[in-house]
């Protein structure tokens, strides 16, 4: 007959035990890295709750000043071609009035995150086109809510398509001071540079295009390390207002757009594309 030790039986289930311990410290492990499905999810941030209050510049004029009392730069008509930015804070627009003083483009804003879109989009988008301008839309990013390429996405689905019909720009994506809280919205150097390039990847996998990057000298060396990762592939706009453009972030070595003032005529914020006409319809026919 045979004779069971002392233990014996217990010894499948202490095994069993030790393997599912240790299972569980891996799993813990693993969900505490960087990088991970679970710590992704962790540190999103909610989604924006007042999006109307956000436009391509809001931040900048907070926190780096209007340049009040300086004149604003003298306009070259054969150099340069006026334009004008909105968003839904700015609510139906006089269309007419600003073709009638000049203005021959505008970008106006369609999304913000994936929860937003602006509820004036259509008579904006529509509105400028209608009267003759060339115009594109931009999505004001909150890199801390969601991918890049979710945003991107979103954007695309929202008014952010483009098409070769002469008239249309390609999207921007407006990078600046957050609204609701950490300056670079809590992401290193490399996750915010690394957040941009999947967004503008998926924007050009949808549409074909290279996006416009909306962005300040100072925020983009203050959160990007002045990262020259963008500047040979996406058309810059940058905003300083006073009567010259200034420096420009690493990578550039000029701007397409220039947002020279935020208290303009008719609607605040005022553009100057770099060059004449014929190379802005260059840049909305791709």
């Amino acid at each position: 007959m045979s004779v069971l030790r002392s233990g014996s039986p217990h010894r499948p289930a202490r095994s069993l035990a030790t393997v599912t311990g240790t299972l569980l410290a891996i799993v813990s492990l693993l969900i505490g890295l960087p990088g991970t499905a679970g710590a992704a999810a962790a540190q999103r941030a909610p989604e924006p709750s007042h999006p109307g209050q956000d436009w391509a510049g809001s931040q900048i004029a907070k926190h780096e000043g209007t340049a009040a009392g300086v004149a604003p730069p003298a306009a070259s008509l054969a150099a340069s071609v006026e334009g004008v930015d909105v968003s839904s804070h700015n609510g139906n627009v006089a269309w007419s009035t600003l073709w009638n003083s000049g203005v021959r483009f505008a970008y106006v804003k369609a999304t913000e995150s994936t929860s937003y879109t602006n509820p004036s989009f259509a008579q904006q988008y529509n509105g400028s086109y209608n009267v003759g301008m060339i115009r594109g839309s931009y999505h004001f990013a909150t890199p801390n809510t969601s991918s890049g390429a979710a945003q991107a996405n979103y954007f695309v689905d929202h008014g952010g398509g483009w098409s070769r019909d002469g008239k249309t720009l390609p999207g921007a994506l407006d990078m600046e001071y957050n609204p609701y809280g950490a300056t670079c919205y809590g992401l290193s150097v490399a996750g915010l540079v690394n957040w941009m390039k999947d967004w503008f990847a998926t924007y050009k996998a949808r549409t074909g295009r290279d996006a416009v990057i909306y962005t300040s000298t100072s925020w983009w060396k203050q959160c990007t390390g002045n990262s020259a990762a963008f500047g040979a592939i996406n058309p810059l706009w940058v905003p300083r207002y006073g009567s010259s453009v200034g420096e420009l972030p690493a990578g550039w070595g000029f701007h397409t757009i220039w947002q020279y003032t935020s208290t303009g005529p008719t609607v605040g914020d005022h553009n100057r594309f770099n060059g004449a006409l014929d190379r802005l319809q260059a840049l909305a026919n791709g």
